[in-house]
């Protein structure tokens, strides 16, 4: 199985804030990179995620409340508890592609420590979703 992921922006749904209202990734992040993403994933009908410093791996069909965390403030502890939660969640994915390849330290941490660097492949070119 095949999977595309990228990572969470701050760029959100500001009118979510505070709301506790529960969202799709979709619906909450609200950069161009993101939904650019996301567009060609559906019109792909590929399998994606985007990869939130705060829930760790968040698949489309689940819902969060607004957040905002900075991944230079998460801490050690939070960071291997990401990095367990990304590999339970990706285990079974034989072919994992991140998106972009230019992100912060703390994604490639997380993959890095998650075990499953063998099988992340880093792109820049959302015309190779298939």
């Amino acid at each position: 199985m095949r999977i595309y992921i990228t990572y969470c922006s701050w760029q959100k749904d500001d009118s979510l804030r505070g709301t506790g209202v529960r969202v799709t990734p979709d619906k909450l992040y609200r950069s161009p990179r993101i939904q650019g993403f996301i567009a060609r994933c559906r019109e792909k009908r590929a399998n994606w995620a985007i990869f939130s410093d705060f829930c760790g791996v968040w698949f489309p069909e689940k819902t969060l409340p607004w957040y905002d965390l900075h991944p230079d403030k998460v801490t050690k502890e939070e960071e291997a508890k990401l990095a367990s939660a990304f590999y339970d969640s990706l285990k079974d994915y034989g072919e994992i592609h991140y998106y972009p390849d230019t992100l912060h330290p703390l994604s490639k941490r997380i993959v890095t420590q998650s075990g499953l660097e063998n099988r992340v492949s880093w792109f820049t070119d959302l015309n190779t979703v298939e």
